[in-house]
């Protein structure tokens, strides 16, 4: 259970731990935190993907170490057995990263969810939301590191000659194929020799919903690689393939995601 909707959890609001994880684009010059601060659901706490992520690198939104995540959740208030759900106000699903940090530290994944949706759906539904900041009082958060659920940039390498693991590339089709510039500086235009492309944006319904299982389903095969086989997901820093982890998890219960951490922001250097 991934996901869960808009009204499971207003009548849930008091029973789980709700975070905001909206991060956007550089380019959109929007800032989630300030956003968060003028209008958030009750109780939420904010995620900063940004703070929160790798600070001794200038890769964006790398995995953190234990310490600092231990540090992190611990003052956010959150226990180990605690069901978390998570939500953001973000075009590309912001959500999901957090979700899968969670995951890759060593949350039960039976309790860590996305909010289909997001805030997005919320107040399209005129469910409520408050401007005061939540207060958190500190846990002793115990963290339990799943480093296979992570690649490298030398295991993505080898992978290519190995074929252990399937790469699928979140980015645009015109990303993937180096039609049109990267986003970001100093990175060239193309893709993983031997990855295959599904955008994120092909998942997701206008008021920020995923579509049905059946459907994502369907894009899955339409890349032509064999289901249930070990896959590995890729994008710009990190993201968006993370929403295409949580996709595939719908369709497949057994998934556990595993993220190319470096994605394009490090194998696309000039």
């Amino acid at each position: 259970m991934s996901l869960v909707n808009t009204n499971w959890l207003e009548k849930n609001l008091n029973k789980v731990k709700i975070i905001d994880c909206s991060w956007h684009m550089p380019q959109t010059k929007r800032s989630g935190f300030e956003e968060y601060q003028k209008s958030h659901i009750e109780n939420a706490i904010f995620f900063d993907l940004d703070k929160n992520s790798k600070i001794d690198t200038e890769l964006p939104h790398m995995l953190t170490d234990i310490k600092s995540w231990k540090k992190i959740v611990s003052s956010m208030g959150i226990k180990n057995e605690d069901q978390i759900i998570i939500y953001d106000n973000s075009d590309v699903i912001s959500s999901c990263r957090c979700w899968y940090n969670f995951i890759y530290f060593g949350h039960d994944p039976g309790l860590v969810h996305v909010l289909d949706g997001g805030l997005t759906k919320w107040i399209s539904e005129k469910k409520p939301t408050v401007n005061d900041l939540t207060e958190a009082i500190s846990s002793d958060y115990i963290v339990n590191e799943k480093k296979e659920l992570v690649k490298d940039k030398e295991q993505i390498d080898e992978n290519i000659n190995t074929n252990k693991f399937n790469v699928i590339d979140a980015r645009s089709k015109e990303r993937f194929e180096g039609k049109v510039s990267e986003p970001r500086k100093g990175l060239r235009s193309g893709s993983i020799k031997n990855s295959f492309c599904l955008p994120f944006s092909e998942l997701i319904n206008e008021d920020h919903t995923f579509i049905s299982k059946e459907k994502i389903l369907g894009k899955f095969k339409l890349i032509k690689f064999k289901l249930n086989e070990n896959v590995v997901f890729t994008c710009g820093s990190g993201v968006t393939a993370s929403v295409l982890a949580l996709a595939y998890s719908l369709i497949d219960i057994k998934y556990i995601p595993t993220i190319y951490d470096g994605s394009w922001s490090e194998y696309g250097k000039n």
